[in-house]
């Protein structure tokens, strides 16, 4: 089937063994070629030799019997991935093979057998955005900070389990059962919530005071049955009963702040103490200011 002469190869057409549009053009190098100047493959895949053809005129492709110029073992005229690298191993198309179907070829796969739907990058590998160990698609905590510790599912571990992850636990080994604050620390019976303050003879609570209560709110909201008195306080200047009214107003304004940050509106009580509960020493401009304050008293 290699060797063929001008008549035999017109025999060959007119029995269908090569197709009619594959007429000689011209008898170069040993060959057929086509009017494109393209090399003439019987039915066989072989290339057409013609009376010319001799060892020296050999092309190796044509006498494999098809044209891979990529050696993956799928015809050229079939490789819809040519150029593959060597040793790639390829499907019918010529295209190489993704077994675990994640977009990266097995021959560049350094994770192969990836679970479907997984994210990669481009050595096949599960992506961590976070970079907490964690792949992404097994990550039930994604955007965990850099260098905070994990557990297997890529959350931040809670050791004491107070609720607070470690990398936040300013008071780690909590003991169990113990209602903490925000950084991990026991709640005590009663909060003063320093940073809160008012206007000059006002309830309105200042801008700077948000940040102070916003951090309140979330702790009282992890405990959704504590009772809790927001307690207001003044120094000693002044009628005591104006004070006492002061002092049960700025109570109420943070308790209206809490309410509105999510705290059970049930749980918070305001009361008024006015000056009878000083802490410091009201003869004194540095004692009057400790004095005038807002604790929580929790229940």
């Amino acid at each position: 089937m290699k060797y063929l002469s001008f008549v035999a190869y017109v025999v060959m057409m007119s029995l269908g063994l090569v197709s009619a549009n594959q007429a000689i053009a011209k008898d170069i190098i040993g060959y057929a070629v086509d009017s494109a100047g393209q090399l003439v493959h019987d039915n066989y895949g072989y290339c057409v030799r013609t009376g010319s053809w001799a060892p020296k005129h050999s092309i190796a492709s044509c006498e494999g019997g098809i044209d891979d110029k990529d050696g993956d073992g799928v015809a050229d005229a079939k490789d819809k991935c040519p150029d593959t690298p060597a040793n790639a191993k390829v499907d019918g198309e010529g295209c190489p093979l993704d077994s675990d179907g994640d977009g990266v070829a097995d021959y560049k796969d350094n994770c192969a057998g990836t679970p479907a739907g997984a994210t990669v990058d481009g050595s096949g590998c599960p992506k961590d955005s976070d970079g907490d160990g964690v792949a992404d698609y097994l990550d039930r905590c994604p955007g965990t900070p850099a260098g905070a510790p994990v557990d297997s599912n890529g959350c931040p571990k809670d050791s004491d389990g107070d609720g607070i992850a470690d990398y936040l636990d300013k008071c780690p080994g909590t003991a169990s059962g113990i209602k903490v604050d925000n950084k991990g620390c026991e709640l005590k019976g009663r909060i003063q919530l320093r940073g809160v303050n008012f206007g000059n003879n006002s309830a309105q609570l200042t801008a700077a005071s948000s940040a102070v209560l916003d951090d309140m709110a979330a702790t009282l909201k992890r405990y959704p049955d504590q009772k809790v008195e927001v307690a207001g306080h003044t120094d000693s200047s002044g009628a005591r009963s104006y004070n006492v009214m002061l002092s049960k107003r700025r109570a109420e304004s943070v308790r209206q702040y809490l309410i509105g940050k999510g705290v059970a509106a049930g749980n918070l009580t305001a009361r008024g103490y006015g000056p009878d509960s000083p802490i410091a020493s009201n003869k004194t401009r540095d004692g009057r200011a400790q004095n005038r304050r807002v604790e929580l008293r929790l229940k």
